[in-house]
């Protein structure tokens, strides 16, 4: 079986907030934040405007200055989170070659942003398919290109380690294991997001170079896709 190396640790970069340049956009941030605390406590469905407006200390008619509905509240979230990871990701990804290693840093950015934003990871997991029209559609593209992202990682390794497998099938198995962690991680009893990750690649690149995985050669069975 291939060894698990394990990373160099990359440097962690700062988490961006929705771009706090003006005063109207460091407001526009802090009710993005509200809001986020209240899809959280209510859920999308059971949030009312009202209810943001007062959890935000903004009365009705300023939040409605700022946005026209709750939905495009929601919009905002996904797509600040959603383009955080990707960006993120992008920024670690820069001048490391090697395919596990890079898809080591693929599951560490994923669960440091999702356990240092719980809310938002819990918001964006409950609320996954509510947006419609123009803001469903931006935000399926920017979560295409960030599954695609990680196909590609998979197909390196397979490349670079002669490894016969589903890309499909892992991507959506490692992204099964991640997804739900804000629905079990105790701080206070589980590991940080470093050892998690480093414990979830280890698992998962288990999984990956089973013997079953392994190219087929003359006389033996393929588990191609």
């Amino acid at each position: 079986m291939t060894s698990l190396a394990k990373p160099r640790t990359p440097r962690r970069r700062a988490a961006p907030v929705l771009g706090p340049e003006t005063r109207f956009d460091r407001r526009l941030a802090e009710i993005v934040r509200h809001a986020t605390d209240v899809f959280y406590d209510k859920g999308y469905e059971g949030a009312s405007m009202r209810d943001l407006s007062r959890a935000s200390g903004m009365s009705l008619a300023g939040l409605y200055y700022y946005f026209e509905s709750k939905e495009r509240l929601l919009y905002l979230i996904q797509k600040h989170t959603f383009t955080t990871i990707v960006e993120g990701l992008k920024q670690l990804l820069e001048g490391v070659a090697d395919p596990e290693q890079r898809i080591r840093i693929f599951v560490r950015n994923h669960l440091e942003y999702f356990l240092a934003n719980p809310k938002a990871m819990k918001v964006l997991s409950h609320e996954d398919d509510v947006l419609k029209n123009d803001y469903g559609s931006e935000i399926a593209a920017i979560k295409r290109e960030y599954y695609r992202t990680c196909v590609g990682l998979l197909d390196d390794l397979k490349r670079g380690k002669r490894l016969e497998f589903s890309s499909r099938i892992g991507v959506l198995g490692l992204f099964g294991m991640m997804n739900w962690i804000y629905t079990w991680h105790n701080p206070r009893v589980d590991a940080n997001a470093a050892e998690l990750a480093e414990q979830m690649g280890d698992i998962f690149l288990s999984g990956i170079y089973g013997s079953r995985c392994e190219k087929a050669g003359p006389g033996k069975r393929s588990a191609s896709r």
